[in-house]
């Protein structure tokens, strides 16, 4: 089994996020011009409670299983990976049977009482059989992660999409004259669909380059595996309570926006549409960037967990560096094109204009979320997982409170809920910022911020002249995009020109990296 760099194996994980989130994408689209505003609101409404049962399920189990595989795999201790990984397995089963169960059971109430719109019922069941797909489906990539491969996780990831983006518009489409509440079902279809062929692959892979038979010695790798059960739970279920707070968090969100909005007098119709455009329209796609810093997390917790064990401190200082580099170098230009962009880019998506108000609010302020992902990594990673949760809980509660408090305003309704959702993101990232400084003494180096300030700021310029000045057709779409490109295309010189990236890191790029790096210096 082939073992990658920390970059390399990020890098691998960022291309192949690259291509899903454009599929994703088309996806989106897709789903919103067939099934609208109102559609999108259902589907949306559904997609919390999925994860909300999903992290229960998996309690945590993924990164887990990559912090203990990682450090096993440094000390050459084969069966302890097995024993991890049988362990992780039979857990995960058995929550599988129980939350599957009770969501099916408690999708009426939940759909009619908490999410105040009975058709959320639909979604809600059609979404179920996802969970034991994914739970299993989340142990085997935590395996191969722990093992420092990325290659599986991040093929199945594209194999999922594809077959995602085959099924939605054939779904969507034939449940529609059902209803909007049937083309929300159907599109949940697609979804379960593009993991379980996901499943099938990643079990294949396992199969293959897995070196012990699971049915054969499955008992004998269980017997004597309390300890390991016991350091599954130590880093598991902090992380899982990390997670739990973001899932309930997002769980009681359309609730909480829901009844906020109700309270400011805004229709249940109209609150599900609003609920829609910012959560099915606006923060997708605030989140572009996160599947650079999501890869850069994955990568992370094996790299420092092994570092770790071999007490490298100057290698977790170095690592932790390289991915918050990235991070920043990744969202600054998606900062600077989805606020001077905004309105052009939600008109040519999704047809709706009114997106873009929420997009202007939110993107000055998205560059802390996509550090929240590498620093949560590396509290993980640390044995730090408690922290990691205690820092979501307090900022979960104080979003929470934020959107109630904001979005009952009618002055303020659905925007009330856009601010509290940054509120949100920025707190949390700056309390694991700070709990990594207090751990490790780590500081970002102040040349390297003046630097990124300099870039952001510079390439905001040049972005706003050409969204005024490029006006050479009458096609909104030719003319946004050479705009968008030519900001690109300035973003990237001027990051080689403050030397932002380094020649050995575009070395570690799959398949081209080595002949680009001859162009650096």
């Amino acid at each position: 089994m082939s073992k990658q760099t920390f970059l390399k194996g990020a890098f691998i994980l960022i291309i192949a996020s690259f291509i899903t989130k454009i599929l994703g994408f088309v996806n989106r689209i897709v789903v919103a011009r067939i099934m609208g505003s109102e559609g999108v609101g259902l589907y949306m409404m559904a997609i919390p409670t999925l994860l909300l049962v999903m992290t229960l399920t998996q309690l945590g189990l993924p990164v887990a299983i990559s912090k203990l595989v990682a450090e096993a795999e440094a000390k050459k201790d084969s069966v302890r990976v097995k024993r991890v990984l049988v362990v992780s397995l039979s857990t995960t089963l058995g929550l599988t049977i129980i939350f599957t169960t009770l969501m099916i059971v408690l999708a009426p109430f939940v759909a009619a009482n908490l999410l105040t719109d009975e058709r959320a019922y639909y979604p809600l069941i059609a979404i179920t059989p996802i969970v034991p797909i994914v739970a299993i489906s989340a142990i085997i990539r935590g395996y191969f992660q722990g093992k420092q491969n990325m290659k599986p996780t991040a093929i199945s990831q594209v194999i999922e999409q594809v077959v995602r983006i085959t099924l939605v518009a054939i779904t969507t489409t034939a449940f529609l004259p059902l209803g909007v509440e049937y083309a929300a079902a159907g599109a949940m279809i697609s979804v379960v669909a593009g993991e379980f062929i996901s499943l099938l692959y990643m079990v294949f892979v396992f199969k293959r380059r897995k070196s012990f038979r699971v049915r054969q010695q499955f008992f004998t790798y269980a017997k004597g595996g309390r300890k390991t059960f016991s350091d599954l739970m130590r880093i598991a279920l902090p992380t899982t309570g990390s997670r739990l707070i973001g899932s309930v968090s997002l769980f009681f969100e359309p609730i909480v926006v829901a009844q906020s909005l109700a309270l400011a007098g805004v229709a249940t119709v109209m609150a599900t549409k609003q609920y829609g455009e910012l959560a099915g329209f606006a923060i997708p796609l605030l989140m572009l960037p996160t599947f650079i810093t999501a890869s850069l997390s994955v990568s992370l917790v094996p790299a420092i967990s092994e570092a770790a064990a071999e007490k490298q401190y100057q290698l977790i200082h170095h690592r932790l560096t390289q991915a918050l580099r990235l991070a920043l170098l990744s969202g600054g230009i998606s900062c600077v094109v989805l606020y001077i962009f905004a309105e052009q880019v939600v008109t040519l998506m999704y047809n709706a204009p009114n997106v873009a108000m929420y997009i202007k609010i939110m993107a000055p302020f998205s560059i802390f979320l996509y550090l929240q992902g590498p620093l949560q990594a590396t509290l993980q990673a640390l044995d730090l997982a408690k922290a990691a949760m205690m820092n979501s809980l307090f900022g979960a509660l104080i979003k929470t409170t934020a959107i109630f408090a904001l979005a009952s305003r009618p002055e303020l309704g659905i925007m009330g809920a856009t601010l509290a959702v940054v509120i949100g993101f920025i707190l949390v990232t700056l309390l694991h910022f700070a709990t990594v400084v207090k751990t490790i003494g780590f500081t970002l180096e102040v040349r390297l911020v003046a630097k990124v300030i300099l870039l952001i700021g510079s390439t905001a310029g040049f972005g706003v002249f050409c969204a005024k000045y490029i006006t050479f057709t009458e096609s909104m779409l030719i003319d946004t995009t050479l705009a968008i490109c030519l900001t690109t295309a300035f973003y990237f010189i001027l990051i080689f020109m403050l030397k932002l990236v380094h020649k050995h890191e575009i070395a570690r790029l799959p398949m081209f990296g080595t002949l680009l790096s001859k162009f650096i210096r």
